[in-house]
């Protein structure tokens, strides 16, 4: 039985840049996501004990989905300019660890990560995947061989890793992996700047979807609906919930036919990194971990 973990890297990369403040190379050179960032994988590493991992990173430019919504996260701000300096040495951390690397222009790396996600457990019976983020889009991927493998949330970091199947998906949200893409298309998604049903929160989308089925059914009952004043906003909206309908849920036919790429360790390329990044704790922690067989 193959294990896969596929990692949705800027997610990750992001919460390793916020983890940890200000630690900088002697020049000035910032390091504090780098040093987030290998200490967060070799953790994914030791618990999961995956047999491959591969890190998916965006490279901007989601035409599919601009086209359908111009302003889709048009209100995200500037990356901070300390977190762009540290992508290229991320992924070159990511090579050398061993990991595969992914990322192709105008696709968004989730549609990517989901697309492979759903070829894996399709082409190999036994496969195990766990996609790694903290994104809830992802929850719709989740099946009984594709689990959805959430970081601690920063709010409450001793709630640890949780790892969510059907079940967990339902318990957490109130709703199957099947209906999260109607779901999250009712209440919108801010930081995306996907505008869902004014008014509409998650007690009210999951009471709607609980009852009707799916966001049809729930246009084709606007006439009875609970609250009653959604009953003349939703008729309005038809055109609005196929667009989010669209832009939410992932397009899996993205590089259909292409292998995973799953990686290759290269210890001496990993510490060269380290050395030059002066990560003298994680240096010391390589040469522990892999032996000087391999780096030699």
């Amino acid at each position: 039985m193959a294990k896969y973990l596929l990692i949705d890297g800027f997610n990750m990369a992001f919460r390793a840049f916020y983890a940890v403040k200000e630690l900088r190379r002697s020049d000035g050179f910032p390091t504090n996501a780098l040093y987030g960032w290998v200490r967060s994988m070799w953790k994914l590493q030791d618990d999961q004990k995956a047999d491959y991992v591969t890190v998916f990173f965006d490279l901007g430019g989601a035409q599919e989905k601009l086209a359908l919504l111009p302003e889709y996260k048009a209100n995200r701000g500037e990356t901070p300019e300390d977190f762009e300096k540290q992508i290229p040495i991320i992924k070159q951390l990511t090579k050398a660890m061993g990991f595969g690397h992914i990322e192709l222009d105008g696709v968004e790396s989730d549609d990517l990560l989901a697309a492979y996600a759903t070829r894996l457990v399709a082409k190999e019976e036994d496969a195990i995947v766990k996609i790694v983020s903290a994104d809830k889009d992802f929850a719709q991927s989740v099946t009984d061989r594709i689990h959805l493998l959430l970081p601690p949330p920063t709010a409450n970091p001793r709630l640890g890793w949780r790892e969510l199947d059907p079940a967990g998906v339902e318990e957490k949200w109130g709703l199957p992996p099947e209906k999260m893409v109607d779901y999250l298309s009712l209440i919108g998604d801010t930081s995306d700047n996907i505008p869902g049903v004014p008014g509409c929160g998650p007690k009210t989308a999951v009471k709607w979807l609980t009852e009707y089925g799916d966001i049809n059914g729930v246009l084709a009952n606007a006439a009875d609906i609970k609250p009653p004043r959604f009953r003349e906003l939703l008729p309005t909206l038809e055109e609005r919930m196929d667009i989010n309908r669209k832009i939410i849920g992932f397009n899996l036919n993205h590089h259909e036919g292409l292998e995973l790429d799953t990686g290759t360790l290269d210890v001496s390329a990993l510490c060269a990194i380290l050395e030059e990044m002066e990560m003298k704790s994680h240096h010391a922690e390589a040469l522990k971990r892999y032996s000087q067989g391999e780096l030699f």
